[in-house]
């Protein structure tokens, strides 16, 4: 029988190498080699492990969107593609105390009060602290189970005894597999674990939900085949500082990539919002400069934020460039664009651009308002309040078409505004939206002139 071999295993890519390094020679972590023994495992003679498989007939499967469940979470469904797909393998993301504990356990009690019996498997948690926190959010979760347990092989006995019907593990890297000898959170562990709960998953058609760790980076911890494994993947986004929270999806195999839910942090938990627009709006201010509104795109969902822009002066002579909420360096490029194309001079200036509300964009189509915000500080003139804008810019002035036009045309309509500024090749069948004055234009030096 062969032996087992001993390998170093970076804990952030996964790369293997047969000796240590100080540095992973794939991601460029350092120091993060871990040793570790891998399992021979029991092959036929040609090298492929055996086991009876048939195929099956594309005709003949079932299609599967009417078996959706919905979890009682209305944003927790969309972001999930119109509700839990039986036999689908979820891993959500984000940083400690965000409320992804407290998500799961709400959701579970909702699936209890429809008569779904619910396994929480909790490895950094006692039964008496989600108790706790279970009678903090009022929930009465009759039919979950609370599993204080991280060994996998005891995880999977207490399912053949229960048999739930959905299972929520938190976390996954505290989870380990006592049939190979790296320690909890390695690799190799990780990778098994989620391999196994795959397997449950899909054979008998339960929805596992996997809580997963994150890094100092923000992306989630342990190696990224265990992004490729899972059939979706949440990340939870927010500042603590504000009171809602962001999921978004960035892997779906069952709907739509970079779909968002938005929740607002209660007393009694998280609850979800259904005019997300009108809530990043609410605090706005009235006629100040530097001020605009923009009409961007999370999954299906159109979103109205503010882009807030101060252009002030600075004695040294070299400007500073800060956003939030905004790539930096594409801030950068349409900064440069102004001064080239429109004649503003903003080389001295610091130039600071923030998203109201604690929301990220990176949709290229909220580049007109990046710049009219910048503009409108630069000049200080306000733009009309009740004015939307949105569209992408180019290095040469150009204003290119945005897509789903219409339906960001009438998200701005629902809340009341009464001119859009947007790319003169999206105008076309929005020329009667009622009660809208929908101006199209072809340049920044257009866009300019009209909004000011």
């Amino acid at each position: 029988m062969k032996k087992a071999e001993t390998l170093f295993v970076c804990q952030s890519c996964g790369h293997q190498s047969g000796k240590w390094l100080g540095k992973c020679p794939e991601c460029g972590e350092w120091n993060s080699l871990v040793e570790e023994k891998t399992q021979p495992s029991r092959r036929s003679k040609n090298g492929f492990q055996l086991r009876e498989v048939s195929a099956v007939a594309f005709t003949d499967i079932e299609p599967q969107d009417d078996r959706r469940l919905p979890s009682g979470v209305t944003e927790f469904d969309r972001v999930l593609g119109g509700g839990i797909v039986p036999g689908t393998l979820a891993l959500i993301g984000g940083d400690p105390g965000i409320g992804k504990s407290t998500l799961l356990l709400q959701v579970a009690d909702k699936l209890s009060d429809a008569g779904m019996v619910v396994l929480y498997v909790s490895g950094e948690e006692s039964e008496r602290q989600i108790k706790l926190r279970g009678e903090r959010l009022a929930v009465a979760a009759k039919n979950v189970f609370l599993l204080p347990e991280t060994n996998l092989e005891n995880i999977f006995h207490e399912i053949e005894r229960l048999k739930p019907t959905a299972i929520i593990v938190d976390s996954i890297q505290t989870v380990f597999s006592s049939l190979i000898e790296s320690a909890p959170g390695s690799v190799s562990q990780v990778r098994e674990v989620a391999h196994q709960f795959l397997l449950l998953a899909k054979n008998r058609g339960i929805p596992v939900f996997l809580i997963g760790h994150i890094t100092k980076d923000g992306s989630i911890a342990g190696p990224k085949v265990l992004e490729h494994i899972v059939d979706t993947v949440l990340y939870f986004e927010g500042e603590r500082h504000h009171n809602h929270r962001i999921v978004r999806a960035v892997k779906n195999r069952y709907g739509a990539a970079n779909e968002v839910g938005v929740f607002e942090m209660t007393g009694r938990g998280l609850m979800p919002v259904a005019n997300p627009s009108q809530m990043f709006l609410q605090e706005r201010p009235q006629n100040v400069a530097g001020s605009i509104v923009t009409a961007c795109m999370e999954g299906t969902r159109p979103l109205l934020v503010e882009i807030q822009a101060l252009v002030s002066g600075n004695k040294y002579g070299t400007g500073r460039r800060m956003t939030q909420g905004l790539d930096q360096n594409r801030v950068a490029l349409l900064i440069a664009m102004l001064e080239k194309r429109a004649g503003l001079q903003l080389t001295g200036d610091d130039v600071f651009v923030n998203i109201a509300g604690g929301l990220e964009v990176d949709e290229p189509a909220a580049d007109l308002g990046v710049v009219t915000a910048i503009a409108s500080s630069f000049k200080n003139v306000n733009v009309d309040p009740h004015t939307a804008v949105f569209g992408e810019v180019g290095l040469t002035g150009e204003v290119r078409g945005a897509m789903q036009a219409s339906v960001r045309a009438r998200e701005a309509q629902a809340l009341g505004f009464k001119k859009i500024v947007m790319p003169a090749s999206n105008v076309a069948g929005l020329e009667r939206l009622l009660g809208v004055r929908v101006i199209g234009v072809k340049s920044v030096d257009e866009a300019l002139e009209e909004l000011f």
